[in-house]
Protein backbone atom coordinates (compact mmCIF):
# COMPACT_ATOMS: atom_id res chain seq x y z
CA UNK A 1 0.00 0.00 0.00
CA UNK A 2 1.60 3.22 -1.11
CA UNK A 3 1.23 6.75 0.18
CA UNK A 4 2.10 9.50 -2.32
CA UNK A 5 5.32 11.22 -1.34
CA UNK A 6 4.92 14.99 -1.54
CA UNK A 7 8.64 15.53 -0.98
CA UNK A 8 10.41 16.28 -4.28
CA UNK A 9 13.57 14.37 -5.08
CA UNK A 10 16.46 16.35 -3.65
CA UNK A 11 19.49 16.28 -5.97
CA UNK A 12 21.88 16.82 -3.07
CA UNK A 13 20.95 13.45 -1.55
CA UNK A 14 20.79 11.46 -4.78
CA UNK A 15 23.57 8.94 -5.37
CA UNK A 16 23.11 7.75 -8.96
CA UNK A 17 24.72 4.42 -9.85
CA UNK A 18 23.07 3.73 -13.21
CA UNK A 19 24.91 0.53 -14.12
CA UNK A 20 24.91 -1.09 -10.69
CA UNK A 21 21.28 -0.20 -9.96
CA UNK A 22 20.03 -1.96 -13.06
CA UNK A 23 22.20 -5.01 -12.43
CA UNK A 24 21.07 -5.17 -8.81
CA UNK A 25 17.40 -4.91 -9.77
CA UNK A 26 17.81 -8.10 -11.81
CA UNK A 27 20.08 -9.87 -9.32
CA UNK A 28 17.76 -9.20 -6.37
CA UNK A 29 15.00 -11.22 -8.02
CA UNK A 30 17.37 -14.16 -8.44
CA UNK A 31 18.46 -13.82 -4.81
CA UNK A 32 14.82 -13.80 -3.70
CA UNK A 33 14.18 -17.07 -5.53
CA UNK A 34 17.47 -18.50 -4.23
CA UNK A 35 16.59 -18.22 -0.55
CA UNK A 36 16.63 -14.53 0.36
CA UNK A 37 12.82 -14.34 0.69
CA UNK A 38 12.62 -16.42 3.91
CA UNK A 39 15.56 -14.48 5.32
CA UNK A 40 13.71 -11.22 4.71
CA UNK A 41 10.64 -12.64 6.46
CA UNK A 42 12.77 -13.68 9.44
CA UNK A 43 14.35 -10.23 9.52
CA UNK A 44 10.99 -8.43 9.68
CA UNK A 45 8.95 -10.90 11.72
CA UNK A 46 7.25 -9.38 14.75
CA UNK A 47 7.85 -5.73 13.91
CA UNK A 48 5.15 -3.28 15.02
CA UNK A 49 4.45 0.43 14.76
CA UNK A 50 6.56 2.85 12.72
CA UNK A 51 9.64 1.57 10.88
CA UNK A 52 12.45 3.27 9.01
CA UNK A 53 14.25 1.19 6.39
CA UNK A 54 17.66 2.45 5.29
CA UNK A 55 18.68 1.87 1.68
CA UNK A 56 15.51 0.08 0.66
CA UNK A 57 16.84 -0.48 -2.88
CA UNK A 58 14.11 -1.64 -5.20
CA UNK A 59 11.76 -2.48 -2.34
CA UNK A 60 12.24 -6.22 -2.06
CA UNK A 61 11.51 -6.14 1.68
CA UNK A 62 8.13 -4.45 1.29
CA UNK A 63 6.14 -7.62 0.57
CA UNK A 64 7.44 -9.23 3.76
CA UNK A 65 6.46 -6.62 6.34
CA UNK A 66 3.90 -7.95 8.85
CA UNK A 67 0.58 -6.14 9.00
CA UNK A 68 1.34 -5.13 12.61
CA UNK A 69 3.56 -2.42 11.08
CA UNK A 70 1.63 0.83 10.68
CA UNK A 71 4.08 2.82 8.55
CA UNK A 72 7.40 2.29 6.77
CA UNK A 73 9.60 5.26 5.86
CA UNK A 74 11.81 3.69 3.20
CA UNK A 75 14.87 5.82 2.39
CA UNK A 76 16.82 5.30 -0.83
CA UNK A 77 19.39 7.66 -2.43
CA UNK A 78 19.70 5.89 -5.81
CA UNK A 79 17.09 7.36 -8.19
CA UNK A 80 16.47 4.31 -10.40
CA UNK A 81 16.10 1.95 -7.45
CA UNK A 82 13.93 4.49 -5.64
CA UNK A 83 11.54 4.57 -8.60
CA UNK A 84 11.30 0.76 -8.50
CA UNK A 85 10.72 0.90 -4.74
CA UNK A 86 7.88 3.37 -5.24
CA UNK A 87 6.28 0.91 -7.66
CA UNK A 88 6.77 -1.97 -5.19
CA UNK A 89 5.15 0.09 -2.43
CA UNK A 90 1.83 0.09 -4.28
CA UNK A 91 1.37 -3.64 -3.63
CA UNK A 92 2.86 -3.77 -0.11
CA UNK A 93 0.61 -5.11 2.68
CA UNK A 94 1.46 -2.07 4.84
CA UNK A 95 1.71 1.68 4.34
CA UNK A 96 5.07 2.56 2.75
CA UNK A 97 6.51 6.02 2.10
CA UNK A 98 9.49 5.99 -0.27
CA UNK A 99 11.77 8.95 0.45
CA UNK A 100 15.00 10.37 -0.97
CA UNK A 101 17.74 10.57 1.60
CA UNK A 102 21.08 9.24 2.77
CA UNK A 103 21.93 7.03 5.72
CA UNK A 104 23.72 9.80 7.60
CA UNK A 105 20.94 12.37 7.12
CA UNK A 106 17.51 10.79 7.45
CA UNK A 107 14.40 12.85 6.62
CA UNK A 108 12.78 12.03 9.98
CA UNK A 109 12.39 13.86 13.30
CA UNK A 110 14.25 12.87 16.45
CA UNK A 111 12.91 9.81 18.31
CA UNK A 112 9.99 9.34 15.91
CA UNK A 113 10.42 5.69 14.96
CA UNK A 114 9.81 2.42 16.79
CA UNK A 115 12.18 0.24 14.75
CA UNK A 116 14.87 0.48 12.08
CA UNK A 117 15.78 -2.01 9.37
CA UNK A 118 19.10 -2.33 7.54
CA UNK A 119 19.26 -5.04 4.91
CA UNK A 120 22.30 -5.57 2.67
CA UNK A 121 23.16 -1.89 2.92
CA UNK A 122 25.84 -1.35 5.59
CA UNK A 123 28.45 -2.79 3.24
CA UNK A 124 28.00 0.18 0.87
CA UNK A 125 27.58 3.05 3.34
CA UNK A 126 30.55 5.43 3.38
CA UNK A 127 30.32 6.42 7.06
CA UNK A 128 28.81 3.54 9.04
CA UNK A 129 29.26 5.08 12.52
CA UNK A 130 27.44 8.20 11.31
CA UNK A 131 24.62 6.03 9.95
CA UNK A 132 24.22 4.18 13.25
CA UNK A 133 24.32 7.46 15.20
CA UNK A 134 21.57 8.76 12.94
CA UNK A 135 19.50 5.65 13.62
CA UNK A 136 19.84 6.26 17.36
CA UNK A 137 18.67 9.82 16.73
CA UNK A 138 15.47 8.82 14.93
CA UNK A 139 14.69 5.76 17.06
CA UNK A 140 12.68 6.11 20.22
CA UNK A 141 14.78 5.28 23.31
CA UNK A 142 14.94 1.51 23.57
CA UNK A 143 13.80 1.12 19.95
CA UNK A 144 14.79 -1.89 17.90
CA UNK A 145 17.28 -2.34 15.08
CA UNK A 146 16.91 -5.33 12.75
CA UNK A 147 19.87 -6.19 10.51
CA UNK A 148 20.63 -8.63 7.70
CA UNK A 149 24.09 -7.94 6.33
CA UNK A 150 27.33 -9.16 4.81
CA UNK A 151 29.98 -9.50 7.49
CA UNK A 152 33.64 -10.04 8.17
CA UNK A 153 34.67 -13.68 7.72
CA UNK A 154 35.58 -15.77 10.75
CA UNK A 155 38.70 -17.34 9.21
CA UNK A 156 41.94 -15.37 8.69
CA UNK A 157 42.38 -16.56 5.10
CA UNK A 158 38.93 -15.43 3.99
CA UNK A 159 39.31 -12.15 5.88
CA UNK A 160 42.51 -11.49 3.95
CA UNK A 161 40.70 -12.22 0.68
CA UNK A 162 37.89 -9.86 1.65
CA UNK A 163 40.34 -7.05 2.35
CA UNK A 164 42.14 -7.61 -0.95
CA UNK A 165 38.99 -7.43 -3.06
CA UNK A 166 37.72 -4.45 -1.05
CA UNK A 167 40.94 -2.58 -1.85
CA UNK A 168 40.77 -3.40 -5.57
CA UNK A 169 37.85 -4.07 -7.91
CA UNK A 170 34.90 -5.21 -5.81
CA UNK A 171 33.52 -1.84 -4.62
CA UNK A 172 33.62 -0.52 -8.19
CA UNK A 173 31.74 -3.54 -9.52
CA UNK A 174 29.22 -3.81 -6.67
CA UNK A 175 28.01 -0.28 -6.04
CA UNK A 176 30.44 0.53 -3.23
CA UNK A 177 30.01 -2.78 -1.40
CA UNK A 178 32.79 -3.79 1.01
CA UNK A 179 32.90 -7.36 2.26
CA UNK A 180 35.25 -6.96 5.25
CA UNK A 181 32.75 -5.10 7.43
CA UNK A 182 32.55 -6.21 11.07
CA UNK A 183 28.83 -5.54 11.27
CA UNK A 184 28.16 -6.64 14.83
CA UNK A 185 31.16 -4.75 16.24
CA UNK A 186 30.01 -1.55 14.55
CA UNK A 187 26.49 -1.94 15.92
CA UNK A 188 27.76 -2.60 19.45
CA UNK A 189 30.29 0.22 19.32
CA UNK A 190 27.51 2.64 18.32
CA UNK A 191 25.70 1.95 21.60
CA UNK A 192 23.20 -0.72 20.55
CA UNK A 193 22.81 -3.89 22.61
CA UNK A 194 22.65 -6.96 20.36
CA UNK A 195 19.87 -9.22 21.62
CA UNK A 196 19.76 -11.83 18.85
CA UNK A 197 22.39 -12.93 16.34
CA UNK A 198 22.61 -15.66 13.75
CA UNK A 199 25.57 -16.24 11.45
CA UNK A 200 25.02 -18.09 8.19
CA UNK A 201 26.21 -18.50 4.62
CA UNK A 202 24.35 -17.01 1.67
CA UNK A 203 24.30 -18.42 -0.82
CA UNK A 204 25.17 -21.70 0.88
CA UNK A 205 27.44 -23.01 -1.85
CA UNK A 206 30.45 -25.32 -1.62
CA UNK A 207 32.99 -22.59 -2.35
CA UNK A 208 33.10 -19.92 0.36
CA UNK A 209 33.26 -16.66 -1.56
CA UNK A 210 34.13 -13.39 0.20
CA UNK A 211 30.48 -12.31 -0.01
CA UNK A 212 29.06 -15.48 1.59
CA UNK A 213 29.36 -14.73 5.36
CA UNK A 214 26.20 -13.02 6.65
CA UNK A 215 24.62 -12.08 9.97
CA UNK A 216 20.97 -11.63 10.88
CA UNK A 217 19.79 -10.28 14.18
CA UNK A 218 18.25 -7.65 16.43
CA UNK A 219 19.65 -4.93 18.66
CA UNK A 220 18.19 -2.43 21.10
CA UNK A 221 18.94 1.28 21.02
CA UNK A 222 20.05 3.03 24.22
CA UNK A 223 17.23 3.64 26.68
CA UNK A 224 18.22 7.30 26.82
CA UNK A 225 20.26 9.46 24.49
CA UNK A 226 22.13 12.72 25.04
CA UNK A 227 20.58 15.90 23.63
CA UNK A 228 21.37 16.45 19.97
CA UNK A 229 23.15 19.60 18.83
CA UNK A 230 20.62 19.99 16.05
CA UNK A 231 18.47 17.72 13.99
CA UNK A 232 19.78 16.75 10.57
CA UNK A 233 16.27 16.06 9.40
CA UNK A 234 13.10 17.84 8.60
CA UNK A 235 9.79 16.62 10.07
Amino acid sequence: MSVPDPTPSAPQVDRPRPVFSRCYARLSKQMEAGGMAPLRRELLEGLTGNVVEIGCGNGMNFAHYPTTVTDVAAVEPEPYLRALALRASTTAPVQVRVLPGTADRLPLPDHSTDSAVVCLVMCSVDDRPAMLAELIRVLRPGGQLRFLEHTLAETPALRATQRIIDATVWPRLAGGCHTAVDTTALISDAGFEITRLRRFRFPDIRITLPTVPHVLGSATAPASTPPTLGSAATP
